[in-house]
């Protein structure tokens, strides 16, 4: 008997990384809570820990020292330990020293002195489960002498989600295509999508317009007159949703599906078979046809990632995942104006299959169904995660590029309108620590594994702030890109000087490689330097998705 699916659990979005993730478990309004102190004795300082954010595959924790005792405070230290399986990333705002299992909190030089009543706060990204037995200064964070309670673990037990990212942020955008003018739908809070099937494939199509309701924060989906409604059932053991397919367009013919306003989600399309979704207790499984046992493994398909909102629609293409079936993702504004991306070069699909099978470390990534239809090339973290591809691949690169900078400094300018903000790294150890332009120290990142790489999480994982989910975001899109070590000011340097080092990120280069525009989300934050394959207009009134011949 096949190994059971893992399922991709979707839930509340979050601004994570740049294209969608639906992440399991996260409050809608505020963050989630997994440990509050207990009331504390006047005679010691006590520590609470919350968890700001949970994506499945990691989360943030912030955790507040406040001084509780009779009298000033000159040094806090917080101690945790991690379940089997745990590791810390980043960290900001503190000093960290990790042994084992064990982990050690303790203030910088500026926020070591509490007054009676003052607070300090601090934060780390981490993955697997969450830490337990809190103590400051040697004693129960709660300021009582008792064994503490362990907190409860925001992260699903029935899967991880994809390393896929949040909805697209509405700062940069790479428009390829003005196409002429046509005739313009009237404003409406339902957006026209058509789908276009120029596959040049005689299988029949199945459409999914799924996702979340931004104003209640419910999971569903959508009929193709546009009517949202929110899944109901579930159960601990993942049952069939519904069928909720639309019948989608033969060859050479369109399907329009009407998008509500205020839906962030996916709209899927299968060639041949009807989609397997599940229904959880905590939400919907997407397919995951690199886990083991999933039974979409044998189906061709995609998605189209978007978001459509107050400040209009934000679509993009996605081979974060994976690399199956060719599509153009188009807008077209009230002015008329149309702008398109992710079209695939003439051949560009065989092209990037042809490459990578030439590579013995990514030949395994290339899925093939009994009947030989390729019908994806899995992005490395999910081929590593499959078996299909070593999971250290990029482990000698990455510790030559953070070697780098045990002897010269990093300057990471991560907003490109406000070049003055800027954030210098060094590395001590296996620790890049990052200061501010003032030299206040601001985040300290672990050398990430492979795995963090490929996923832009872990040790890289991006707390959505202003300073530490930045840095973060531009060490990994360098990391991937292979910039990182002969690039000292990041983000820099064009398509031209990615993918140089050695080993390289092959499946992002041909992909990129053969597109038109040369634009793709091929990882995360493939977004940093408006490499992504994302169109944006602030008054949509049409939206397109063309899939190309194949």
């Amino acid at each position: 008997m096949a190994e059971s699916p893992k399922p991709i659990l979707w839930s509340i979005p979050t601004m994570r990384k740049r294209t969608l993730i639906f992440s399991a478990v996260v409050a809608v309004a505020a963050a989630t809570t997994t440990w509050i102190a207990l009331p504390a004795s006047a005679a010691a300082p006590t520590a609470s820990l919350r968890t700001v954010s949970d994506w499945g595959s990691g989360w943030q924790d912030e955790v507040t020292v406040s001084n509780t005792g009779a009298a000033g405070m000159t040094a806090w230290k917080v101690e945790f330990d991690l379940p089997a399986g745990a590791a810390i990333g980043s960290f900001w705002d503190t000093e960290a020293n990790i042994s084992g299992r064990h982990v050690v909190f303790a203030n910088r030089s500026w926020n070591g002195t509490l007054a009676v009543g003052a607070k300090a706060t601090f934060g780390f990204v981490g993955s697997g489960g969450q830490p337990t037995n809190c103590k400051i200064n040697g004693v129960p964070c709660n300021g009582v002498v008792s064994p503490t309670t362990a907190p409860t673990s925001a992260k699903p037990t029935t899967g991880t989600p994809t390393t896929v990212a949040p909805a697209p942020t509405k700062t940069t955008v790479a428009p390829t295509t003005n196409a002429p003018k046509e005739d313009v739908p009237p404003a409406s809070d339902l957006l026209p999508v058509t789908i276009k099937n120029n596959t040049g494939r005689g299988d029949a199509v199945f459409l999914y317009l799924l996702g979340v309701n931004l104003a209640t924060g419910k999971l569903g989906y959508v009929s193709k007159d546009g009517a949202f409604t929110a899944w109901t059932g579930g159960g601990t053991v993942p049952v069939p949703a519904p069928d909720v397919s639309i019948a989608g367009p033969a060859n050479g013919g369109s399907t329009t599906i009407k998008m509500p306003k205020g839906l962030s989600g996916r709209l899927y399309m299968s060639f041949g078979r009807k989609l397997d979704f599940r229904l959880t207790t905590d939400g919907l499984v997407q397919p995951a046809p690199w886990a083991g046992g999933d039974p979409n493994h044998d189906i061709l398909f995609d998605w189209s990632e978007f978001t459509l909102d107050q400040g209009g629609l934000f679509l993009n293409s996605s081979q974060v995942d994976m690399f199956a079936v060719p599509h153009t993702v188009s807008v077209t504004g009230g002015t008329g104006g149309t702008l398109s991306t992710g079209t695939l070069k003439p051949g560009g699909r065989q092209n990037v299959i042809d490459a990578v099978k030439s590579s013995a470390d990514f030949a395994k990534s290339v899925v093939t169904r009994s009947d030989g239809t390729v019908l994806r090339v899995l992005a490395p973290g999910k081929a590593a995660d499959a078996g299909l591809m070593s999971p250290t691949f990029y482990d000698s690169y990455i510790t030559s590029a953070w070697n780098a900078y045990a002897s010269k400094t990093l300057t990471v300018v991560p907003f490109g309108d406000r070049p003055n903000t800027k954030f210098t790294g060094r590395t001590s150890g296996n620790v890049m620590n990052f200061t501010d332009t003032s030299g206040k120290p601001v985040a300290s990142f672990t050398k990430p594994s492979t795995a963090d790489v490929w996923g832009c999480d872990g040790a890289l994982g991006a707390p959505n702030d202003q300073v530490v989910g930045p840095i973060a975001r531009t060490l990994c899109a360098a990391l991937t890109r292979g910039t990182l070590g002969t690039l000292d000011t990041q983000p820099s340097g064009t398509a031209a000087d990615f993918y140089k080092n050695k080993p390289a990120d092959l499946y992002a280069k041909v992909i990129h490689d053969n597109m038109v525009d040369g634009k793709a989300y091929a990882f995360a934050f493939d977004d940093v330097q408006n490499q992504e394959s994302l169109v944006h207009d602030g008054d949509p009134r049409l939206a397109t998705i063309t899939m190309t011949a194949f």
